[in-house]
């Protein structure tokens, strides 16, 4: 609360403080005039788009992204505690919703007109992604509970569960000419469905059996292969698919991507088996254990966070958008670790 932006201090007192937290409206207000707010909103059109594109992160020239697009940007206002009834949700609500009821508009397409335009087999593929994205958002944004996503989440539950009871989750790629391709008949986890499934304690319940088979799948190493997506005559590069445990945690419970390794072990606790994963567990106590008396996450050495944001991550990381290094980044770790305790139904102390 000290040192944390609006959006840590907002959601801090939201999530690990006792209940009814005092000055939430004064909080909420902060957050809402706060500049990471103010410069993220603005960025938005009035058709509810951001950036011109879907899905997109980095810039792409090639790809016409000029900047981050729609469903990051939602989820970052997610993330940063931005209210429900804000604006900006309401304008982007309308285009997500349209991926659930099937709208076929081509301009829907955005980022991907090009592929399916010289490719239109390749239509498919496309609107299931941007479907499963856009449901995968709507469940974070809180509704989860609503009929339409709860179809679609139980479709693309149905789709993985497929794929995990298969042959194809232990041999998942096939041989393209000199390229190592996904099996187009392979559905895996993504970033998206597995977010979506964390999202949705109903469908957890409902789908017991699924959850388990996918709890374990993530809990075994990552394949290390590189391979590409094809899609229709286009290869793209698989960063929304997850094939396993992606932190690559050594012995000692070092990462190379902190900010990853953090989100991916909230995705665990939500599915509940953190305690189960060796991975997590050594991330988790390197973590602890660089935490002073007062539970400050002060390691001697900070880990470096690359300025090229992953495109996975974006959403998640950084909320302290005003300070990347000192008490800022401190104040940051240690939120996102105390929100993890506190899913692992730990001791949390609020002074």
């Amino acid at each position: 609360m000290a040192h944390g932006s609006e959006a840590i201090q907002l959601r801090t007192a939201r999530e690990l403080a006792p209940e009814g937290g005092e000055h939430l409206a004064a909080l909420e207000l902060a957050l809402v005039e706060s500049k990471a707010i103010q410069a993220l909103t603005r960025k938005q059109k009035d058709n509810g788009v951001w950036g011109g594109n879907l899905l997109g992160v980095n810039r792409s020239a090639k790809d016409g992204i000029k900047d981050a697009g729609t469903i990051p940007q939602y989820r970052r206002l997610i993330q940063l505690g931005y209210p429900s009834t804000g604006r900006s949700f309401k304008l982007a609500d309308r285009l997500l919703w349209r991926y659930l009821s099937r709208d076929d508009d081509p301009a829907l397409l955005f980022e991907y007109r090009k592929t399916v335009k010289a490719s239109p087999a390749a239509d498919e593929w496309v609107r299931n992604h941007l479907r499963e994205a856009a449901t995968c958002a709507l469940a974070e944004a809180g509704h989860d509970a609503d009929p339409r996503i709860r179809g679609a989440a139980h479709r693309i539950a149905t789709s993985v569960s497929q794929f995990l009871r298969s042959p194809l989750a232990e041999k998942p790629f096939s041989r393209s000419g000199k390229s190592l391709v996904l099996n187009p008949a392979a559905h895996p986890p993504s970033w998206y469905s597995i977010a979506m499934v964390a999202a949705m304690p109903d469908l957890r319940r409902e789908r017991a059996g699924f959850t388990g088979r996918l709890a374990n799948y993530l809990l075994q190493p990552a394949s290390r292969r590189t391979f590409v997506i094809q899609v229709g005559r286009k290869k793209i590069k698989p960063i929304h698919v997850v094939l396993g445990d992606p932190m690559a945690a050594d012995a000692r419970g070092n990462v190379r991507d902190l900010p990853l390794a953090l989100q991916f072990i909230e995705v665990l606790c939500n599915l509940g088996v953190v305690r189960e994963s060796t991975s997590a567990v050594r991330v988790l106590e390197r973590l602890y254990r660089s935490c002073d008396d007062q539970g400050v996450w002060r390691p001697k050495r900070v880990p470096a966070v690359s300025k090229i944001p992953n495109p996975v991550t974006y959403h998640y990381f950084p909320l302290q958008t005003s300070s990347t290094t000192g008490e800022g980044r401190f104040a940051e770790v240690t939120f996102r670790l105390a929100r993890i305790a506190k899913l692992m139904d730990r001791q949390i102390e609020y002074t």
